[in-house]
C-alpha cells in the first residue's frame, strides 16, 4: 500500500485539543499515521523530546503527522483516554494512531535514532514495505493456517537477519507457545533488546502467555464460578475468574461480556479490577482483533454514558 504524502508546503505538525482530537487524530490517522505528543509546560523531558520529535517527523516528508496536546489544558480528554488504558499519568507520552486505532506508544525522551526506529515501525504497521515483509506475511499466514512449526522457521530466520524486528520476534514466541515450549518463549522474551521490549506485538504475546497460565488454573474451577454467580450475580471475583477461564477456552466474546457486565454492575469494585482485566485481554488479543474492537466499543459505552 502506498502512503500518500501531504501536499507541498503543508505542516505535518500542529497543536491539538479535546475539541479537535477526532478530526486531527482519529480521522487523520486513516490516511497517514498520527503521533500524539502528550506534554506539559512543567515537564523537563518534554522540552528535550519535542524539538527532536518535530525534526524526525518533518524528516519523514509527510508520511507521518504530529499532534501536540498539553495535558493540563485538556484534562477531560486525558481522563477519557486513560480510562481506555493509555498510560497518560506521566509525560512525555507519545501515542501512535494508525487507521483510527492505537498502534504503539512510548514514554520519556528518546534520542533521535530511537525516534526514527519508532516511526519506521509505525510506517511498517501502516502498510509501508520493509525488508523481510514478504517473509513476515508468509509466516503469519502459516500461523493462521495452524502450522506453527513451518511459521517458526520463517520467523526465526527473519529474527536472525533483523534482531530488532519486533513482529518477527513476537511471532517466534507465539509459535514456541503453540508448540508447547512456553518456558523457552518466556526466556526469549525476557532477553530481548530493550529497544523492542515495549513494542505492541511483544507486549501482546507476553500478556497472552500470562493469561494462558491464569486460564489453565481457572478452567478447572469453571463450574464453581458459574455456581457462585448463579447464587450471587454480584460476586465480581467469580465473574472475573470466569472471564479468565473463558478466554483460555478461546471464547473471547463471552469473556469480554462477563467483564463488561461486572463493570456495569460495579465499576469501582476492587480498584476497577474488571476494567483492568479487560485491558489485559486487549493487550493479549491485539488492538485490531474483532473481539477487542467490539469490547472496546462496549467499554466506551459504559464509561462515557
Amino acid at each position: 500500500m502506498e502512503i500518500l504524502l501531504d501536499s507541498p508546503g503543508s505542516d505535518p505538525i500542529k497543536d491539538g485539543d479535546q475539541r479537535t482530537f477526532m478530526k486531527d487524530v482519529i480521522e487523520a490517522s486513516r490516511e497517514v499515521p498520527v503521533l500524539v505528543d502528550f506534554w506539559a509546560t512543567w515537564c523537563g523531558p518534554c522540552k528535550t523530546l519535542t524539538p527532536t520529535l518535530e525534526k524526525v517527523v518533518r524528516g519523514a516528508q509527510g508520511r507521518v503527522r504530529l499532534v501536540k496536546i498539553d495535558i493540563d489544558k485538556n484534562q477531560q480528554l486525558v481522563a477519557q483516554l486513560s480510562q481506555m488504558g493509555l498510560p497518560l499519568q506521566s509525560v512525555p507520552t507519545v501515542v501512535a494512531f494508525v487507521k483510527g486505532q492505537v498502534a504503539d506508544l512510548f514514554q520519556g525522551a528518546l534520542p533521535e535514532g530511537e525516534l526514527k526506529r519508532f516511526i519506521e515501525g509505525i510506517l511498517k504497521m501502516a502498510g509501508g514495505q520493509m525488508p523481510g515483509a514478504d517473509i513476515l506475511a508468509e509466516a503469519k499466514a502459516l500461523l493462521e493456517q495452524d502450522d506453527p512449526a513451518s511459521a517458526l522457521e520463517l520467523f526465526a530466520g527473519l529474527a536472525q537477519q533483523e534482531p530488532e524486528n519486533a513482529e518477527a520476534l513476537a511471532g517466534l514466541a507465539r509459535c514456541l507457545v503453540l508448540l508447547g515450549e512456553e518456558e523457552q518463549a518466556r526466556h526469549m522474551l525476557d532477553n530481548l533488546p530493550d529497544s523492542v521490549k515495549g513494542h505492541a506485538e511483544i507486549v501482546s504475546v507476553r500478556a497472552a502467555i500470562e493469561l494462558a497460565e491464569q486460564g489453565r488454573e481457572a478452567q478447572g474451577k469453571l463450574g464453581q464460578f458459574e455456581g457462585r454467580l448463579a447464587a450471587d450475580p454480584d460476586d465480581h471475583e467469580a465473574r472475573i475468574e470466569l472471564a479468565v477461564a473463558l478466554n483460555a477456552m478461546e471464547k473471547r466474546g463471552e469473556a469480554a461480556d462477563q467483564l463488561l457486565e461486572a463493570i456495569k454492575r460495579d465499576r469501582t469494585w476492587n480498584e476497577e479490577a474488571a476494567r483492568k482485566q479487560l485491558l489485559k485481554f486487549f493487550e493479549a488479543w491485539g488492538f485490531d482483533d474483532p473481539a477487542t474492537l467490539k469490547a472496546r466499543r462496549g467499554l466506551s459505552a459504559l464509561l462515557f454514558r
